[in-house]
């Protein structure tokens, strides 16, 4: 799979970024900066490409579904957006990135790290204790923040609303690690516990995120806010006020429904909606009347014509052959309103009584 050119140019940005910090140190080891990109770099990347496709994923039905130009993350981008949806940009690709660090640290990709063991030993609650090989999270924590925190070198509202998002993205890896135990005991018994934690599946992660999204904080800070030490300050205790987990925004999020070629939104015109489909959530049930009713726009039905693979065989030895069956499968889009022919029939019959009184 090609690396998206927005991930290429997103670990650029890093290392770019990392090259003014010279040399930095993680869990007691030193190492230069050149090094640490070769290292890290790779996986820095595969973390970035995670969250977007996350980020795509959990809007794929709503107004906003994460388009290309919103993936710019610097603060000195031109999109320099400051709405709830560049706040889960921001916590989403930092999670993705600490995510991957802190699996492939567990997979022994690196040398200078492996399991968290620190805790081995200690009891960890009623009837269990602490052991196995935990993935290595404060790990991937500690190198994800020198390189994704290093986008920010402003110190206004919009680097603080960024880093705090950033942040809250690497809270959201930690707080959904998973519990796992091994049982000890006579013939099974299970008189005592040794546990670890994991990582959950990093759609997970995006889920909680997304519930963060729902209820992210708006601070109202953004006008008169300069550079200086007061304005510092003032930002600076306004945001440590805020828990962590939290996502918060400066801006109120523009009208998705329409197109805007400036912001490089392009509308819900033309988009794909569901309306019938087994193990369909009431999110995407409800994806017509979002994107295309409640934006002005008809629904129209579409057949479509499919060709897969089906009734396949094996015949010894060694093939496997197929049939290819033609399937007609509905789609729904969403579009333009045409007067006569989007109208309800009431609405007709209601046009036409206007049209004979006159």
């Amino acid at each position: 799979m090609f690396m998206h050119l927005e991930v290429f140019s997103y670990v650029v940005l890093l290392l770019a970024n990392m090259n003014a910090y010279g040399c930095w140190s993680v869990n007691n080891f030193l190492m230069t900066g050149p090094k640490a990109y070769l290292i890290y770099s790779s996986s820095v990347a595969a973390g970035a490409q995670s969250g977007i496709e996350e980020c795509k994923y959990q809007f794929e039905w709503d107004r906003w579904n994460c388009p290309e130009r919103a993936l710019q993350l610097s603060t000195h981008s031109s999109l320099r957006s400051a709405n709830r949806e560049a706040a889960f940009v921001h916590a989403i690709s930092s999670a993705g990135v600490m995510y991957t660090l802190t699996r492939n640290c567990s997979l022994g990709d690196f040398d200078n790290c492996g399991c968290d063991d620190s805790r081995n030993g200690q009891r960890g609650g009623h009837g269990w204790l602490w052991g196995g090989c935990s993935d290595n999270v404060g790990f991937g924590e500690a190198i994800s923040k020198q390189f994704v925190d290093a986008l920010e070198t402003g110190q206004d509202a919009r680097a603080a609303m960024n880093l705090h998002n950033n942040e809250a993205g690497r809270k959201a890896v930690k707080g959904t690690m998973q519990r796992t135990c091994k049982c000890h005991g006579v013939s099974g018994s299970c008189t005592t516990q040794t546990c670890w934690l994991q990582l959950p599946e990093f759609r997970e992660v995006g889920n909680y995120l997304k519930e963060k999204y729902h209820r992210a904080i708006k601070v109202d800070l953004l006008r008169g806010a300069g550079n200086s030490a007061a304005s510092r300050g003032a930002i600076a205790e306004t945001f440590s006020s805020i828990s962590r987990k939290e996502l918060v925004h400066l801006e109120d999020s523009p009208d998705y429904c329409l197109e805007n070629r400036t912001l490089g939104l392009p509308g819900t015109e033309g988009r794909e909606c569901l309306k019938k489909g087994k193990h369909l959530t009431k999110w995407e049930k409800r994806s017509c009347k979002r994107l295309c009713g409640e934006c002005g726009l008809a629904v129209e039905e579409r057949k479509a014509e499919t060709v897969s693979s089906c009734n396949c065989k094996f015949h010894w030895c060694c093939a496997v052959k197929c049939e290819q069956c033609r399937k007609t499968v509905t789609k729904y889009y969403c579009v333009k309103r045409i007067r006569g022919r989007n109208e309800s029939a009431g609405v007709r019959r209601k046009n036409l009584r206007l049209r004979k009184k006159h």
